[in-house]
């Protein structure tokens, strides 16, 4: 199968998908408790006032036909307008979607940058001190939430050495060394906390394709270990890395709304949570297919990826 019937395949699928996306998002968020007029208006609004608010928001329509208009919206770029702000949800989520990619993708960087070399290292020394200090890290890694990472990096780094602000944003327009400056510890942070499963997976992987014949048959040609490591175990072994790395940068985008609100970083995550809190149906709803759509862009990107890296992989199968 070609790239293209792969790809056209991949899309079909991704929209299916996302159609099942929009009936769980548009039931979950319909059945929070709570009048949405009455929240709008206040406890003092009349009946009148609040059936005929209902009656300009949509409320009144039957929940099939609002699901319908939402999903036509949805389709010409129209995800409605926030109840909190007054202003086109399209428009609210695009001015924060950027911040938060830049995060997601700097702190997916970061994580990938340390965790390989980590990871290679501690399978090639297996057993021996480097890869206990590996696991130990991994260990450690993974057992602390990420927003305790936050609290710590602020903690030591902009509390105790007053190296980098506590939190914040500055547009890259503005100020792009304090974009920089205001980027680092929140990236580092969640960075710090992916590589600990990006390490133990290249770690898994490489260990698995160190002990396949190939290798000793290389090595037994008497080529140099950096050889035999770097350009014929790890291109082998990094297909199923590339797998973690799309789905922690997934999580990375997804899991930003705590660690927005601990570094007071003005991305979609610290939307999403002002629009639970608000009960901004229409903008919640705008956050949760955006998350969900990037979730499904960064599974794509990995097998396009895969044969990138490994030519050999057909996509769907042979012709």
């Amino acid at each position: 199968m070609s790239m293209y019937n792969y790809l056209v395949r991949r899309l079909g699928f991704m929209l299916l998908t996302l159609l099942f996306v929009t009936v769980i998002t548009f039931a979950v968020t319909n059945i929070l408790p709570g009048d949405v007029a009455l929240l709008i208006l206040g406890p003092n609004a009349t009946d009148q006032s609040i059936q005929a608010l209902q009656a300009q928001l949509g409320l009144d329509k039957p929940l099939y036909v609002q699901y319908i208009d939402w999903v036509l919206g949805l389709l010409q770029g129209d995800m409605g307008t926030s109840l909190r702000f007054d202003e086109p949800v399209a428009q609210l989520i695009g001015e924060k979607l950027g911040r938060s990619l830049l995060l997601a993708t700097a702190a997916t960087a970061i994580a990938v940058f340390f965790a390989l070399p980590l990871g290679v290292v501690a399978a090639v020394k297996q057993n021996e001190l480097p890869d206990l200090f590996a696991s130990m890290f991994g260990f450690i890694g993974i057992s602390i939430p990420i927003f305790l990472w936050g609290l710590v990096f602020i903690l030591v780094f902009a509390v105790w050495l007053g190296l980098f602000p506590t939190g914040g944003y500055v547009p890259p327009s503005e100020d792009p060394i304090g974009t920089l400056t205001h980027l680092v510890l929140p990236a580092s942070a969640m960075g710090f906390a992916l590589t600990a499963y990006i390490m133990r997976m290249t770690r898994s992987s490489m260990l698995e394709v160190l002990s396949e014949e190939y290798i000793k048959l290389a090595r037994a040609k008497g080529m140099t270990q950096r050889v035999v490591v770097l350009k014929h175990a790890l291109q082998n072994a990094i297909i199923p890395v590339i797998t973690v790395v799309a789905f922690q940068f997934s999580y990375a985008f997804g899991g930003v709304v705590v660690l927005e609100e601990v570094f007071f970083w003005p991305g979609i995550g610290r939307l999403t949570l002002t629009a639970i809190q608000s009960r901004d149906i229409p903008l919640l709803q705008g956050c949760i297919i955006v998350v969900a759509l990037i979730y499904m862009l960064s599974n794509l990107t990995a097998d396009l990826l895969y044969g990138y890296f490994d030519p050999r992989i057909r996509y769907g199968g042979d012709d």
